[in-house]
């Protein structure tokens, strides 16, 4: 009789941990989909707020511009690709700044990013990232980065790597 209750108890717990097991591995691949959409941020997401200072030392949040296309552009200095990049994001604003603004945000505001401004005759706001809140915010890991944001918040284009003049007028249709 004993040995009749340890061979039930034995198949009771196997049953058990079959049973588990079967249900564990079912969910793994649902907890793997959830971590995949959690990250990063990109089109058809609601672009995260955030407060900066300008060359000015003057505070921009991205709400102030609610109502109106925005070009947010993260960039460094010394970025040979985002150096290529400023004289089409002038001219583009120069052009489209009724339409559009562009708040390019620097990611190495110990460098001189105000010689660098004045150097190239950048006209369009320039945001200082100091500590690397907004880059994290934006999931940004390579540069040059751009995101188009409707008038609404919502971004519309995340686009890493330089974009052409071209390329920025077609974005703004």
């Amino acid at each position: 009789m004993i040995k009749k209750a340890i061979g039930a108890g034995i198949l009771a717990g196997l049953v058990l941990f079959a049973i588990f097991q079967q249900l564990n591995t079912a969910d793994e691949p649902l907890a793997i989909e959830a971590s995949k959409a959690t990250t990063g941020i990109g089109a058809g997401m609601a672009a995260p707020n955030f407060t900066l200072k300008n060359l000015a030392g003057e505070e921009v949040s991205l709400k102030d511009y609610r109502g109106k296309k925005v070009m947010l552009n993260f960039w460094a200095t010394w970025c040979p690709p985002c150096k290529e990049e400023m004289p089409a994001m002038e001219k583009f604003y120069k052009e489209n700044s009724k339409e559009v603004e562009i708040l390019a945000v620097n990611l190495d505001p110990q460098n001189n990013v105000k010689g660098f401004v004045e150097e190239n005759g950048l006209t369009f706001p320039i945001l200082l990232d100091k500590e690397g809140r907004t880059q994290q915010t934006y999931s940004v890991i390579s540069i040059p980065t751009s995101l188009i944001i409707d008038e609404h918040g919502l971004i519309i284009k995340k686009q890493i790597g330089s974009l052409t003049f071209e390329q920025m007028q077609e974005l703004l249709k």
